[in-house]
């Protein structure tokens, strides 16, 4: 019945992400490297608020149900 979500594409484009900061992390430009420290602060930014919006979206959810069986 229930199953769990195939993220298998999303987390190898992560991966390869991560990888490619880290090859960044390397580089010889000093705004490249900043960069890279931006760049991760946004990702985690942007699955906080991914997160943030799945609770909100299953807390929607639960009031419908939960409205449609009073109806």
């Amino acid at each position: 019945m229930f199953t769990r979500e195939d993220n298998t594409y999303n987390e190898i484009r992560e991966k390869s992400l991560l990888q490619w900061l880290e090859e960044m992390e390397r580089h010889e430009d000093v705004a490249v490297r900043c960069g890279v420290k931006l760049c991760r602060e946004y990702m985690q930014h942007l699955k906080v608020q991914n997160e943030k919006l799945k609770e909100e979206n299953e807390l929607k959810n639960q009031y419908l149900r939960k409205m449609s069986k009073r109806g």
